[in-house]
């Protein structure tokens, strides 16, 4: 039998090109040898091999066949194992949204469920874990082969901890994905939200589409960054943190970050029921707002417009800088046409038209599920790179 420890893992070239053959295949983005060799710029010759041990290995399992344009049709690669999934779940300031998510980005058992993040992890995790246990078992004999937690903060992925978080009290530095692990006997995954949806979205969109910029806007603002079609984080892990980006239109106002002006303060959803509450609405929610701008509430509306072209005022520059195939918008503002529209409009305003000529600006497709699929794929690949410290 082929060893990967000997002919790939020896150097570090080959260790990235099976990782980057696990994530494809676990992502859905490729589904055959050729896809692969398409996708990664190597040699066919090179891929099949690599493959072939994969499959060796019981990592990947070759299934059925699938069309091609010409020549003979194509096997159908996917994980080892038809019985893999991961249970997920995307954490918000009073509710989870909870999930099986599957290889390839399948999602079933999808809810939403009650859930106090400020009650603090040790008081909140267990009732976590009692709503994923209860999808695990209505999938009978099966057993999830990971669990992946998406959270509404700054992440440390190697520690698996939440840093410094501003909503999340009691959460800092907690050890999150150790207490999953221990609990469920599996691998887990931990992220930052809006990464998650990134990553999430970009499963299921066009391949050419390899640079692209996720953006959520609900209490808090985050954004998440695709570069040649993978995740980027940056140096330490605070890559697309533009909700802390200063802005003229917010002054002095404090944040919760200890600066002044930023841009949270003014263009996010908490300052959103600020604004209002300070004009003399009655909102006691993010909710609320979303309800006064669906009943066409002008002053509602207004300060949604406004809170959009805020925030195409940043991400002007983000897009001006890194050239972007597409801009996605998520989070519970994001399915408010206003705020939307001025994104839009700001972006074409404020971006050199090279920059916008073939952007796509649209709200993510997957909508709320764009982070259960993103964190999901996570806690797959995380067993996948488990399993592969394993082989001999």
């Amino acid at each position: 039998m082929p060893d990967i420890s000997a002919s790939q893992r020896s150097s570090p070239r080959g260790a990235s090109l099976v990782a980057r053959i696990l994530e494809l295949i676990a992502s859905g983005q490729a589904t055959s040898r050729t896809e692969l060799a398409e996708l990664l710029g190597a040699a066919p010759s090179t891929i099949s091999l690599t493959v072939s041990q994969l499959v060796d290995r019981g990592l990947v399992t070759e299934q059925g066949t699938r069309s091609s344009t010409g020549g003979r049709p194509r096997k159908v690669l996917r994980l080892g194992g038809t019985a893999e999934f991961a249970l997920a779940a995307d954490l918000g300031g009073r509710h989870a949204h909870i999930g099986v998510v599957l290889p390839g980005g399948g999602l079933s058992d999808v809810s939403t469920i009650p859930f106090a993040i400020e009650d603090g992890p040790e008081a909140a995790l267990p009732l976590l874990a009692e709503a994923l246990e209860g999808l695990a078992a209505r999938r009978a004999a099966e057993r999830p082969s990971a669990v992946g937690l998406s959270l509404p903060g700054p992440v440390d992925v190697e520690k698996g901890t939440v840093t410094l978080p501003s909503r999340m009290p009691g959460w800092n530095r907690f050890p999150v994905r150790a207490w999953l692990e221990e609990r469920f006997g599996v691998p887990a995954a931990v992220d930052n939200d809006a990464n998650c949806m990134a990553f999430g979205e970009h499963t299921v969109r066009p391949v050419e589409h390899r640079q692209s910029i996720m953006v959520k806007v609900g209490s808090a603002i985050g954004v998440g960054i695709i570069a040649d079609g993978r995740l980027y984080r940056g140096a330490t892990g605070a890559a697309g943190d533009i909700t802390h980006v200063r802005v003229d239109a917010a002054g002095d106002r404090p944040c919760s970050c200890g600066n002044t002006g930023c841009l949270e303060t003014i263009a996010s959803g908490a300052a959103l029921v600020r604004i209002l509450r300070e004009r003399g609405a009655q909102v006691g929610s993010l909710e609320d707002v979303v309800q006064l701008v669906s009943d066409g509430d002008p002053e509602a509306t207004r300060a949604v417009r406004q809170a959009g072209k805020y925030l195409g005022q940043v991400l002007s520059a983000n897009v001006n800088f890194f050239n972007p195939d597409a801009v996605y918008l998520g989070g519970i503002l994001s399915t408010l046409e206003p705020l939307v529209a001025a994104v839009r409009s700001q972006l074409y305003e404020g971006c050199h038209p090279l920059a916008t000529e073939q952007l796509t600006i649209e709200r993510a497709s997957l909508g709320a599920d764009a982070g259960l699929v993103g964190v999901g794929q996570f806690a797959l690949q995380r067993t996948l790179a488990r399993a592969l410290d394993t082989v001999a």
